[in-house]
């Protein structure tokens, strides 16, 4: 609790300031729930089924964007934070009370939001969708998981001795696999550096079944979960069951990467996080593997 104590003059300061002279926008937080998961059918029981890298999407049953599809989310109560907002709604859409969770960004340009200026703090939030039942929220008539494939190009470069300029085009497919629906955007990335300082901005170009700027904060999302990985690959454990094998989180990482890794290089990055246990994979239709669990001493630190 903040201990600071006003002065008689500050509080007659107060009484007469007018909070309503300034225009307020409405404050709204927005979810990117990403999950591996395995795909609907498995090609073949003897080999390992086939995961992809998914995101957790709401289709709107209510105005503005009716029957479009859009990241869980809501608007602040008054007696929240945007933290315990995020907390709420990702309960109330996934069942979960504990998982990673983090502020990545916040969008307010003006025209987002049809019904008025709201400004949206958006959240990176990582789980084991395989644990937990979708249930869709008041403002929603369908929760689904959607595989995400994101490609790109680097369609412009200027580079001058104290400027550049590097402009990026993004597609983002998504498909819904269970039911075919399939959902694209195209989103250009304007990277400006002046005296070594970057600036980026986003422009959606092309958008096809996603609400409001979704498609931006989505892919800003998915760099920041790449970003993220790079600099620690503990976030990935977020998207593994409490017993898992090392080919489970190395494919994990592989997905959110995009590259294929080295299995030696790959185990000796892990190697201080994973435990071995005496428990191994059964019933699976190939070779029983070990199962390892967090080595919770490198994660409470």
């Amino acid at each position: 609790m903040n201990n600071y104590r006003m002065s008689e003059e500050e509080k007659r300061y107060l009484e007469q300031y007018d909070i309503s002279k300034y225009k307020r926008p409405s404050l709204a937080t927005d979810m990117a729930i990403f999950s591996v998961m395995e795909a609907a059918k498995a090609e073949n029981f003897r080999k390992l089924p086939k995961k992809s890298l998914r995101i957790l999407l709401v289709c709107r049953g209510a105005y503005p964007y009716k029957g479009c599809w859009a990241l869980p989310g809501g608007f602040c109560r008054p007696d929240e934070d945007v933290a315990e907002t995020a907390r709420r709604e990702l309960s109330e859409e996934t069942g979960v009370q504990n998982a990673y969770l983090s502020l990545f960004g916040s969008f307010g340009e003006t025209d987002r939001d049809p019904r008025g200026w709201v400004i949206s703090d958006a959240f990176l939030a990582l789980i084991d969708a395989e644990k937990y039942k979708l249930s869709a929220g008041t403002d929603a008539r369908e929760t689904a998981w959607f595989t995400l494939e994101v490609t790109s190009t680097v369609v412009k470069k200027d580079v001058t001795e104290k400027s550049a300029l590097i402009e990026t085009e993004y597609n983002l497919c998504f498909r819904q696999e269970e039911t075919g629906t399939l959902l694209s955007a195209k989103v250009t990335e304007n990277k400006t550096f002046c005296d070594y300082h970057e600036n980026v901005t986003y422009e959606i170009r092309e958008c096809n079944g996603l609400a409001f700027d979704h498609a931006k904060i989505i892919l800003c999302a998915w760099q920041r979960l790449r970003e993220t990985l790079e600099n620690d690959p503990r976030i990935a454990f977020d998207l593994m069951p409490e017993l898992f094998t090392l080919n489970q989180l190395q494919n994990a990482m592989e997905l959110i990467s995009g590259k294929e890794l080295l299995t030696a290089n790959f185990r000796r990055k892990i190697a201080d996080y994973v435990v071995e246990t005496e428990y191994v994979t059964e019933g699976m239709g190939h070779r029983p593997a070990k199962l390892f669990m967090r080595n919770l001493n490198a994660f409470y630190r």
